[in-house]
Parts: structure tokens; C-alpha cells; sequence
């Protein structure tokens, strides 16, 4: 099963997302996606994830993109879970401190507000450190305006790690990866 958790204020509309799924579509293997409409609360994010794979007894392997990427890793942490991060958000309760405040979901324009409650449910989901370097790959792009990709690739030593010279938050390019997520 390859479950693919989206980043802040997104949706399984994300263009990685849809790109992702569409791909396990043409190779016949649609009933092998899953890709939810996480909740903003990140605990409820996380207990909408487990549940919807309580009852699945084959090999999971987590994409993360930003946000998804943090929720990637402590699912994988705590489950044994692969995970494929995609310009992770890498401590995030610290990182989006700076995004508190009314927010607008890029695709359905839901308004809501990013609280201190958020901030705390993200603390409590942090990973000090991964355990497991061979669960993890990592994809990063210098050029990531959002997230520092030294904080990634630090974080994720002794992963297998893919840093693009260039790039942007939203991974461009992120098509030419497809393959080598699947493989992995």
C-alpha cells in the first residue's frame, strides 16, 4: 500500500498527489493508493491515517510532502512503516511557529485559523531523531523557498537521500521520481 499524505493548507488535488495516483492507475494497481483529505488538526490527521489502515496487514510505504513529510515520519517511527519524504517539514511545531494565524486551503478555500492547539498537537507528533536510516528516502531540492533542505538532509542521515540543485517547495519535477518511489 502506498499512502500519500499531502502538506499545509492542500489536498489530494495536489498535483504530486494526482500525478502519484494516476501513475498506480496506469500500472494497475489503483487499489494500492490511498490518498486522504487530511484535517487540519494534526492529531486528527494522524488517528484518520492509522484508522483507515488498522485493518491492513501488507507493507506500507508512506510519501510525505512538507507537513506530510513530518506525518510520514512519526507514522514510520511508530508503525515500521517505510517513508518517502518530499521536502520534508522537519520539526515542525518549531518550523510553522510563523504561520500562526487565519489560513486558506489552496484548493477548496476552506477558511480556518492555525492556532497554538496546532503548534502543541505538532510538539507531541515530533521525532527527535529517526532510528531506522534504510526506511527512509529522501527527495529535496535546493531551492525549496519554504523549508531549508540542509535541515532534511541533516535530520535524515544515513537515508537514501536525492537533493536537486534548484527546484521549489512544490518539488518541480517530481514525475521524473515516480518510478524510483515505487522501487523503493
Amino acid at each position: 500500500m502506498i499512502v500519500y499524505l499531502h502538506g499545509f493548507n492542500s489536498t489530494p488535488a495536489s498535483g504530486k498527489a494526482r500525478l502519484l495516483g494516476e501513475h498506480m492507475t496506469r500500472i494497475g494497481r489503483q487499489a494500492d493508493y490511498l490518498c486522504p483529505a487530511l484535517p487540519n488538526s494534526p492529531r486528527e490527521a494522524i488517528a484518520q491515517v492509522e484508522a483507515a489502515l488498522a485493518s491492513h496487514a501488507g507493507p506500507v510505504t508512506l510519501v510525505g510532502s512538507s507537513l506530510g513529510g513530518f506525518y510520514a515520519t512519526h507514522l514510520a517511527e511508530k508503525h515500521g512503516w517505510k517513508a518517502v519524504l518530499v521536502n520534508p517539514a522537519v520539526h515542525a511545531h518549531v518550523l510553522m511557529r510563523g504561520v500562526l494565524g487565519p489560513q486558506t486551503n489552496w484548493h477548496t478555500g476552506e477558511k480556518w485559523t492555525f492556532t497554538e492547539t496546532h503548534l502543541a498537537e505538532l510538539a507531541a507528533l515530533d521525532v527527535p531523531a529517526i532510528t531506522r536510516p534504510e526506511r527512509y528516502l529522501l527527495l529535496a531540492q535546493t531551492g525549496d523557498e519554504v523549508i531549508d533542505y540542509h535541515d532534511a538532509v541533516g535530520y535524515y542521515a544515513g537515508a537514501r537521500q536525492i537533493i536537486e540543485e534548484g527546484g521549489d517547495h512544490g518539488f518541480a519535477g517530481f514525475e521524473r521520481h515516480v518510478q524510483t518511489i515505487l522501487d523503493f
